[in-house]
């Protein structure tokens, strides 16, 4: 009967110790932000792919366990403010869609000023994002804006023209309002009358429908996602390269209070978060395009020559974008270099040497 007891009594003890706080997972906040939809390709993925990965990954060692309050389609921010939003801590971790903010995020644009070369977004972001991580330019472009970076993502195959009437070649540009996020706009440049109008993807759908642009440039899954084909039916396949637009970052505030393992993690997932989504951006551009026929929708395929006289007619944006940055004291020309190296090591090399003519531009 003692021992029977002696060994309750022992039982009894260790549940009582097992059940003690020191022994459970410390339970970390975190409130993610975007200001688009949630059915946008890259915040479902956040939730389907970025969450469940770091839960995944801190469940190894059991010892922080995070509590996450996700904030979409204009919740906390629009689109345009995910930058602003983490700055002021409104959010701890954003997708910062970084097309939007050119004047503070300069060296993100890299992939922008350089069309005509991929339309391969896996080959983009892996590029950019190690140029973000060999160059401080980038990161510390997030850091003035109390923020810390953690990868860039590419979530558009490429850029295509959509149009409300029909469309045969770059010449049925001319003349035409045309609606665009950014740096693309300059794409334009070199065609004869074309106006650009700067606008955000989830606003394209009604400037289209209203009449405000005749255009506009954005990528097959997009189209697919906010029906484009039912106000521009008629698609130039024009492959003006896949580029840069959201980048992971979480307020510097909230970042130094975190554990050293939850930091590491939130690394790593972003990293593999970085690749998964450029390659669904991939699988899934052939079935957009196909759903987009589908939907009505007509694609045109521009010829090469033509291709290239478009890219050649344009003032060289790259060559005006490593200047601007070498002006600033960031070595802008090298990490051009650079990044058309890493994309021609892939196996891309543009219509356009971007490098050729940049002691004259």
């Amino acid at each position: 009967m003692k021992h029977w007891t002696k060994g309750l009594a022992m039982g009894a003890a260790l549940a009582a110790l097992t059940a003690l706080p020191g022994f459970a997972a410390e339970k970390i906040s975190a409130v993610v932000i975007d200001g688009y939809p949630a059915r946008a390709l890259w915040v479902k993925e956040f939730t389907n792919f970025f969450i469940p990965e770091v839960d995944k990954r801190l469940a190894e060692t059991g010892n922080y366990e995070m509590d996450w309050q996700e904030s979409y389609g204009g919740s906390i921010v629009k689109p345009k403010g995910v930058l602003e939003g983490i700055q002021l801590g409104l959010g701890d971790i954003g997708i910062v869609t970084t097309i939007f903010h050119s004047s503070k995020l300069p060296s993100q644009a890299i992939s922008a000023v350089t069309p005509f070369v991929a339309a391969d977004a896996r080959a983009v972001a892996k590029a950019v994002d190690e140029i973000a991580k060999e160059f401080p330019a980038m990161q510390n472009e997030f850091a003035a804006q109390n923020q810390v970076y953690l990868a860039t993502g590419v979530v558009l195959d490429t850029y295509q023209v959509f149009s409300k009437t029909p469309i045969s070649s770059v010449s049925d540009l001319e003349g035409g309002k045309v609606a665009g996020a950014g740096m693309n706009l300059r794409y334009l440049e070199g065609i004869d009358g074309a106006a650009g109008v700067r606008g955000g993807l989830t606003d394209f759908y009604n400037m289209l429908q209203t009449g405000l642009v005749d255009y506009a440039m954005l990528w097959p899954e997009a189209a697919k996602t906010f029906k484009i084909a039912e106000v521009a039916p008629y698609m130039l396949r024009a492959d003006l390269g896949a580029v840069n637009s959201k980048t992971i970052t979480v307020n510097k505030d909230y970042w130094d209070g975190l554990p050293e393992e939850v930091q590491n993690v939130l690394k790593d997932v972003a990293v593999a978060y970085r690749d998964h989504v450029a390659g669904l951006a991939m699988d899934r551009a052939a079935a957009s395009r196909d759903a987009y026929v589908a939907a009505g929708g007509t694609i045109v395929e521009i010829n090469a020559d033509e291709r290239a006289a478009w890219a050649a007619a344009m003032p060289n944006i790259a060559a005006e974008w490593a200047a601007n940055l070498d002006g600033k004291g960031e070595p802008g020309t090298e990490m051009l270099k650079a990044y058309l190296g890493k994309l021609e090591a892939a196996g891309y090399t543009g219509v356009r040497d971007w490098t050729a003519d940049m002691a004259t531009n």
